[in-house]
C-alpha cells in the first residue's frame, strides 16, 4: 500500500490513542494462564495482538473478542492443550517470546513460527535460560532463530543475570518461572518496561523484589482480573512529536499510560526545548495515566546516552526525525538492538531520511543527525516496519511538498487508522 502525505499542515485537537499494545499482550495471555475469566478492555485490535489471541485459540483457550471487549476464559496453564499445527505469531516477537516462556512449563511438543521478518530475529536470549531451567527448546533457524521447538515439562527455578535490558526475555523467564519448583531469580533488566510484574502482582503471583536489581518469583496460580488498558503511549509518542515539530501544532492525548519505563521519549523531547504538560495523573490496574499536552517548538539537539534506550526503544527512529530539525547535534548511541527489530531500524531511519534531504550519519548503535535542515518530499519505504513507517509520516509533515510512502500496511501492526488519525488532525 502507497500513501502520500503533505507537510506544513498544523496538528490540533484532542484525541485517545490505540489502546496500549504491550499491556493488550500480556492481558491476554496472562489472562490465560489464570483461573477464571478475565477481562481487558479497551484490547488492541492490531494484527500483533490478534496473532496472540490466534495462538492462543490452537492452545485451547476459550478467546472472544467482541468489539473492543476481550474475554478470555481461563483454565490455568493445565488447561492449555497440544496444538494440532505450527503456532504462528504472525510479526509479533511479543508472542512468540511470552508463549515460549509459558510454553516452556507444559508438558506437550509445540512449534512457534512468524513471518519473513520474525524469523530473522534472535531467540538465543530466551532459548539459552529455559534450557537451563529444564524446558527441552531449540531454534531451527541459523544463528538461533525461527522456528522454535518446544517440548515443555516440569521446570526448576534458575538465577539468571540479563545479556541486556529486554522485557520480552524477562516475561518470557518470569512465566517460565510462574510454573517452576523453587525461586527463579532475574537480575537485572529492571529499567525494561515493567508490564508483565505490573500485571503477575495484579493477579496474585508470588513475585517480589529484591533491591533496584532482582525479581524473584514462585510457583503460583493467577486470578482473574478485569484489566483496563490506557492508551499507548508509543503511539501518542508520533502525534507528540508531529506537534513539537509543524509550527502552529497544539494536540493534546487523553488517557495514555504514563508507565516510567515507557516514559523515555517524553523526557527527551521535553530536554529538547519542547514542553510537554502532563495532567489528570492516576493509577488503575497497577499502571498510571493521564492526558498529555504538546505544541510546537523551538528544538535543540541533545545526546542520548545508551543508559536511556530502554525506556524509548521504540521512538529512536522519531529522534532522528526531530533532529533533522532540531539546532545543533543530535545523537543516539546505545541502540544497537534496534538492528535486529522488524527491519534493521537505524539503518532504514537513516537511509529513508537522507532521500528527504537529512544529514545523519548511522553509528553501529545509533546516529548522528545534523540540523537543522528543510526536508523536502520525497518517495520513500517503510521497509515492512511500522515504526519506521509513523517516523517517516512524521517527517512528512514538516517537509516542503509531497512525500510519498510505499509499504503502509504494516502501520496495523501497532495503531490501525493512523492515517486517518493525521487527516482528522490537520484537516
Amino acid at each position: 500500500m502507497v500513501i502520500s502525505i503533505s507537510g506544513s499542515r498544523a496538528l490540533r485537537g484532542e484525541l485517545r490513542v490505540p489502546p496500549d499494545k504491550s499491556i493488550s499482550h500480556r492481558a491476554a495471555i496472562l489472562g490465560a494462564m489464570a483461573r477464571g475469566t478475565t477481562v481487558a478492555e479497551p484490547f488492541l485490535r492490531s494484527g500483533d495482538c490478534l496473532s496472540t489471541l490466534r495462538c492462543l485459540r490452537q492452545l485451547g483457550v476459550e478467546v472472544d473478542l467482541k468489539g473492543d471487549t476481550l474475554v478470555v476464559k481461563g483454565r490455568g496453564p493445565e488447561g492449555w492443550r497440544a496444538p494440532e499445527k505450527t503456532l504462528d505469531a504472525g510479526n509479533s516477537a511479543t508472542t512468540m517470546r511470552l508463549l515460549a516462556g509459558a510454553l516452556s512449563g507444559r508438558p506437550f511438543r509445540s512449534e512457534l513460527t512468524g513471518d519473513e521478518s520474525l524469523r530473522r530475529r534472535p531467540m538465543g536470549r530466551i532459548v539459552r535460560p529455559l534450557r537451563l531451567m529444564g524446558a527441552d527448546i531449540e531454534a531451527l533457524g541459523e544463528g538461533e532463530r525461527p522456528p522454535l521447538v518446544i517440548r515443555g515439562g516440569e521446570l526448576r527455578g534458575i538465577e539468571h543475570r540479563m545479556e541486556m535490558d529486554s522485557a520480552q526475555v524477562k516475561s518470557a523467564l518470569l512465566l517460565a518461572g510462574l510454573q517452576a519448583e523453587g525461586e527463579t531469580r532475574v537480575l537485572g533488566g529492571r529499567s525494561s518496561r515493567d508490564h508483565t510484574e505490573r500485571m503477575l502482582l495484579l493477579m496474585g503471583a508470588d513475585l517480589s523484589f529484591e533491591g533496584e536489581d532482582v525479581l524473584v518469583i514462585r510457583r503460583s496460580d493467577l486470578q482473574p482480573a478485569e484489566i483496563d488498558i490506557p492508551g499507548d503511549l508509543s503511539s501518542a509518542s508520533f502525534l507528540l512529536a508531529a506537534a513539537a515539530l509543524v509550527p502552529g501544532s497544539r494536540l493534546t492525548v487523553r488517557d495514555v499510560g504514563l508507565n516510567p519505563t515507557r516514559a523515555g521519549f517524553l523526557s527527551v523531547l521535553n530536554s529538547m526545548g519542547a514542553l510537554v504538560l502532563e495532567s489528570a495523573y492516576r493509577e488503575v490496574c497497577n499502571e498510571p495515566r493521564g492526558d498529555l499536552e504538546a505544541g510546537s517548538a523551538s528544538l535543540r539537539g541533545v545526546e542520548v546516552e545508551g543508559w536511556r534506550i530502554p525506556a524509548l526503544i521504540d521512538e529512536v527512529p522519531l529522534l532522528a526525525v526531530l533532529g533533522c530539525r532540531a539546532r545543533g547535534e543530535t545523537v543516539v548511541r546505545g541502540a544497537g538492538e534496534l538492528r535486529v527489530k522488524e527491519s534493521d531500524r537505524i539503518a532504514a531511519v537513516c537511509g529513508e531520511l537522507r532521500k528527504m534531504g537529512a544529514s545523519i550519519e548511522e553509528l553501529p548503535d545509533g546516529f548522528v543527525v545534523h540540523g537543522p535542515v528543510n526536508l523536502r518530499g520525497a518517495n520513500v519505504d517503510s521497509h515492512g516496519d511500522h515504526r519506521i513507517a509513523m517516523s517517516l509520516a512524521v517527517a512528512a509533515l514538516c517537509a516542503e511538498g509531497e512525500t510519498v510512502i510505499s509499504g503502509w500496511e504494516c502501520v496495523d501492526i501497532s495503531f490501525p487508522g493512523f492515517l486517518d488519525t493525521l487527516r482528522y488532525l490537520t484537516g
